[in-house]
């Protein structure tokens, strides 16, 4: 391919059809900016953090709140899923990772079980690998691999030269891409800690990372207005998702389980759709928050869309 982009190579290819997504559920319980959400791996339920010091645990189906548990500290910037769903993580400008085990549901309100406290940051993205294992990222530059159970610091993995602001495991969690304020991608290998490969391109900070569902891609979400989808394989930008009606930052990006969809929340209240074989202009937007987007993902079957907004509202789109 060389130098050549993705869509260089298909833009004979005919359109993709419009994906019709429509608000389908809306989750109320929040009072403040939603600021993260996670899916569970397994089921219909995810969970969502909000700057209202509630982490709430939700049945995407039903809208049922399944736990509210009060957080120490209401700056929290990131939650995450176990994949279990035994477990549920967070962390903010405590620089904690905080970990609650929903097994002790019976106990109200659910406390904390282990604080996981080595950064010298605030914590702006945690991941499980499993219920023992978690990665955090940092705004002290730095990445960590946690051992839940005995609470400390497995590795610390350093190259980013600014605040880490993102982070997504492979499909197999042998390894992970980190997103940072230094404009520059990593990708990691989670059992050596050492990075792999650094990819450049972005003119202002990442917010935003997730792999492609093979796992040997990958896409960024940054302030510049622009995304771009790397291949590990090639150690190139296949292509940049970029128009100019758009010139706001992005917060989050997600693929459809296929991979054919990109979707990404902006700053103008709206979530674009991307063809992420083309991405010359969003093939759809999805408008029906009144504040910014600030999370999204995709639950683990496909079939549904979660965005999450400053305006304390939760919208499945499917």
């Amino acid at each position: 391919m060389g130098e050549m982009k993705l869509s260089a190579f298909t833009k004979d290819l005919p359109p993709v059809a419009r994906p019709s997504m429509k608000i389908r559920r809306t989750l109320k319980g929040h009072i403040a900016k939603i600021y993260a959400l996670h899916w569970t791996e397994e089921k219909t339920n995810l969970v969502s953090a909000s700057q209202d010091g509630k982490l709430l645990v939700w049945d995407a189906v039903t809208t049922n709140k399944l736990h509210a548990i009060p957080l120490r500290s209401s700056w929290v910037m990131t939650c995450a899923y176990s994949p279990s769903g035994a477990f549920v993580a967070c962390g903010g400008l405590d620089n904690i990772c905080s970990i609650f085990s929903l097994r002790s549901a019976d106990q109200q309100p659910i406390r904390v079980c282990r604080e996981l406290n080595a950064h010298t940051g605030f914590l702006s993205c945690c991941r499980f690998i499993n219920d023992r294992h978690i990665v955090t990222s940092s705004g002290d530059q730095t990445c960590n691999l946690w051992d839940i159970e005995a609470g400390t610091r497995v590795s610390e993995f350093v190259s980013h030269s600014g605040d880490v602001m993102s982070l997504s495991l492979s499909k197999d969690k042998d390894k992970f891409v980190s997103g940072s304020c230094d404009f520059t991608s990593k990708v990691w290998d989670v059992k050596s800690g050492k990075c792999t490969h650094t990819f450049t391109g972005h003119e202002s900070d990442l917010n935003s990372v997730a792999y492609f569902p093979d796992g040997y891609t990958f896409v960024t979400g940054s302030d510049d207005s622009s995304c771009r989808l790397f291949d590990v394989r090639s150690y190139h930008e296949l292509n940049t998702y970029m128009h100019d009606s758009i010139s706001n930052g992005i917060s989050s990006v997600a693929f459809s389980s296929s991979g054919r969809f990109l979707f990404a929340g902006y700053d103008d209240y709206q979530c674009h759709v991307w063809d992420t074989l083309k991405g010359d202009k969003p093939i759809t937007s999805l408008t029906g928050h009144s504040n910014r987007i600030s999370c999204l993902g995709v639950c683990s079957d496909g079939t549904a869309l979660c965005t999450g907004s400053w305006d304390h509202f939760l919208k499945i789109w499917a």
